[in-house]
């Protein structure tokens, strides 16, 4: 199994010495190949004093002034080591030294010189800890000694690869778009080696969009023949102490919602049940599909997991975390008993959650509903109409020979969804706001990656779904607090009040004030505010689209933290997904070691116990609920866990961007030359940013292309002023835009300004930085 140095040094923690059999098995050392790997990282590493060796095992040497970060490097040749710590300064470091670390490579940095308030500290790459390049996108050249080289298309890649000759006719792919392959990186003076896996094109466009985003973030196609006959070998089978040790929900009537047209791994794994109590309450439940109890960990589908980390959808092909077998094994199919683990809410006629249990159950899924037959029954249109008639099938059943019982489905649908509104009304409540963007794919049945709720949909009975998935991840994470074990916490920060001023500015060009409850305190409510006053503009997309772009990005951390985006200050978790995130299947398994394992009483002589499965036991635990090693195992994994899967789901985030970036590029070749009505959303020295308003696409308007004046550039007013014309340029402003060029592969779109704009007053008196005609400006970096 391959691994890098940052994955075998995350099993070294709290100063212990770790024995070499049991980094075999955390990183699935098994040949010969990789076993010699793995003894020759451990010798290197000792060498230069990152590990010590005692008595045949070894420890992590802490060293003063050396910290990790991630490098983001320029075109220009320096680079930055961006800490993890929040708030932790960047750190800056020359070409010289890098030690041939490349641009995303995530490095040991020793600090060389501290920083002052005007300047960054320095410092030097102490360790490569993983390359995040092991291929790029390059073109081929060929050298006056006849040999083949690839040149990066990425220009923050500063470097020329090699290449071997492996099959392919090097000849022919001159100037053509290829997949390399590092075989070796740099050493010394010797330029990196490399193989040619795929050609793509002659040229970026003449590419698959697919294909050119799957090779720029290395993303895994295909599974390896051990994961598959690992997920092969797994069977449904079911022995009687298992199912003896779940709670049986298999006669309540369960309902399950998904897309029309879900993808194979998407099948079903949550589903919902509602009945009343005998004391007339409701009692919610939310299931989970068990897929813990399939994959073990550290066998290779554990480790390929996570290393994937999330599935990735790419358009209409997906990547999926786990092989199709193992979402086949693990989905509710209707009619077949199936794990899961359950989130079970006993809840009054107001909605108030009374008490919950987390229980280890086996359900069977009654009927499985699209969002559109669950939307066509709520409205009483369509199905609902049909099932009256005894002509419509759900699922292969047919109506007419189950009325009685579809018709308690309908109604469960009617409940849950008055349920569902009073769950908004109290997340509304406590300030929560939700993001109107034009997205029609929903990969998760909760908020998903963005931190914030999305409601693009008309499909109501989706959002239905979602409130109840967001209720469990709650409850689980108030539960694991509560229980004092090791756990996987969402968090979503507040964010940058430079940013959010910002955004007010621009609203105010457009007419829209927006205000701060408290001015130097950003708040989840001021945003629910702020989206219902775009709610009333016609730019309500592009304003939106900046409101997110304020947001910081949700990541995964060991300790509980507040929630932005769902105004939650007690900690939130992601349990509803275990098929397609590596962090949900983590906290699974926590709750399976407490199912298991876990202490009800301080002491075997203690006669009081507690249920660790209900919410009564919140506030009477003072022990450790877990076995000390179960404990401390789960707390270093968690530990070593977060950064990577917090990198894992931003990588898939980027890659999905960039799909989308690179349609909308081609869309926009295609229309060269043609007129747009668009949106001052950025302005620069060098230029300002328009964002077409119906196709949501964003391009530069270059300062070198107004030709009408010279023009200053207001940085207070953010705008671009005439000196004779008194013409501006500002945010917010409407314009004309003409597509001049497009450069497809970096999405950068050109345009020239044909019409619009503002007039200037001569009410301020920022005399501004004069830019003009005869400026080439700087693009910056990414």
């Amino acid at each position: 199994m391959e691994f890098s140095i940052a994955t075998l040094l995350t099993n070294f923690a709290d100063d212990k010495l770790v024995a070499p059999k049991v980094l075999e098995k955390k990183l699935g050392c098994q040949d010969d190949a990789s076993l010699r790997k793995l003894q020759v990282c451990l010798d290197a590493l000792e060498k230069i004093g990152i590990l010590t060796k005692d008595r045949g095992r070894y420890k992590r040497v802490t060293e003063e002034g050396v910290v990790e970060g991630k490098l983001r490097c320029s075109s220009k040749g320096f680079c930055f080591a961006i800490q993890d710590v929040e708030g932790s300064e960047d750190i800056y470091i020359r070409e010289s030294q890098l030690s041939t670390a490349w641009n995303g490579d995530r490095v040991l940095v020793r600090i060389t010189k501290e920083g002052s308030r005007r300047r960054s500290p320095e410092g030097e790459v102490r360790l490569i800890l993983e390359r995040a390049n092991s291929s790029v996108l390059a073109r081929v050249r060929q050298t006056e000694t006849e040999s083949f080289r690839a040149v990066p298309l990425d220009d923050r890649l500063l470097f020329e690869i090699e290449l071997l000759s492996n099959g392919v006719n090097l000849a022919e792919a001159i100037d053509h778009l290829v997949n390399v392959e590092v075989q070796r990186y740099p050493l010394g003076r010797h330029l990196p080696i490399g193989r040619v896996t795929q050609v793509l094109g002659s040229d970026a466009q003449s590419a698959a969009d697919t294909d050119i985003v799957c090779c720029k973030y290395d993303l895994r196609r295909i599974f390896s023949p051990g994961v598959l006959q690992e997920a092969t070998a797994l069977t449904g089978e079911m022995d009687a102490e298992e199912i003896e040790s779940r709670l049986d929900l298999r006669d309540s009537l369960t309902i399950a919602l998904k897309p029309k047209d879900p993808l194979p791994e998407q099948n079903c794994d949550d589903a919902l049940t509602l009945e009343k109590t005998e004391d007339g309450h409701w009692q919610l439940g939310i299931h989970i599909a068990d897929v813990a109890y399939y994959v073990e960990p550290d066998s290779l589908l554990d480790l390929e997991a996570q290393k994937r980390g999330t599935s990735v959808y790419l358009g209409d092909t997906h990547l999926p975390m786990l092989p199709e077998d193992v979402a086949h094994l693990c989905s509710f199919t209707p009619g077949q008993d199936r794990l899961a683990v359950s989130v079970l809410f006993t809840l009054d006629a107001a909605g108030q959650i009374l008490e919950y249990e987390l229980q280890p159950t086996i359900i069977c899924l009654d009927y499985q509903l699209s969002y559109e037959q669950a939307q066509a029954i709520l409205e009483r249109h369509g199905l609902a109409a049909t099932a009256e008639a005894g002509e419509e099938e759900v699922d292969g059943v047919a109506i007419e020979e189950e009325t009685q019982h579809l018709s308690a489905a309908f109604e469960i649908l009617d409940q849950l969804f008055a349920l569902s509104q009073t769950l908004r009304a109290q997340r509304q409540q406590r300030g929560a706001f939700e993001l109107n963007l034009p997205d029609t794919r929903f990969h998760y049945d909760d908020e998903g990656a963005l931190g914030a709720m999305v409601v693009s949909s008309s499909l109501f009975a989706r959002l239905m779904v979602v409130e109840f998935m967001m209720l469990a991840n709650q409850a689980v994470a108030a539960h694991l607090q509560a229980l004092g074990v090791p756990g996987i916490y969402r968090v979503h920060p507040t964010p940058n009040l430079g940013d959010v001023q910002e955004l007010m500015k621009l609203a105010s060009n457009m007419g829209i004030d927006l205000q701060l409850e408290q001015e130097d305190n950003i708040r989840p409510r001021d945003y629910q505010k702020f989206v219902q006053q775009f709610a009333e503009s016609r730019t309500e997309k592009v304003l939106t689209l900046l409101l997110l772009e304020t947001l910081k990005p949700a990541v995964y951390n060991v300790t509980p933290r507040p929630h932005f985006g769902l105004a939650l200050e007690q900690g939130y978790t992601h349990f509803t997904a275990p098929m397609r995130r590596y962090p949900d299947l983590l906290v699974h398994r926590v709750l399976q070691a407490v199912f298991s394992e876990g202490r009800d009483r301080r002491t075997a002589r203690t006669k009081d116990t507690v249920n660790l499965r209900h919410s009564s036991c919140h506030g009477k635990i003072n022990w450790n609920v877990l076995p000390p090693e179960l404990h401390q195992e789960f707390e270093a994994q968690f530990v070593a866990q977060v950064i990577h899967l917090s990198e894992r789901e931003k990588i898939a985030q980027e890659a999905e961007e960039d799909l989308e970036g690179l349609k909308k590029a081609g869309f926009m070749k295609a229309h060269t030359g043609e007129i747009f009505q668009g949106l001052i959303t950025g302005v620069q020295s060098y230029g300002f940013f328009v964002e077409i308003e119906d196709l949501l696409v964003e391009g530069l308007v270059h300062v070198s292309s107004l030709k009408d004046d010279w023009y200053e550039y207001r940085s207070r007013q953010q705008k671009l002023v005439g000196r004779k014309n008194r013409k501006q340029y500002r945010l917010g402003d409407q314009v004309e835009v003409q597509v001049k060029s497009v450069d497809y592969y970096r999405q950068q779109i050109d345009l020239i300004a044909v019409g619009g704009g503002s007039e200037a007053s001569d009410e301020d008196g920022d005399e501004g930085q004069p830019v003009g005609t005869d400026l080439d400006g700087d693009l910056g970096e990414e």
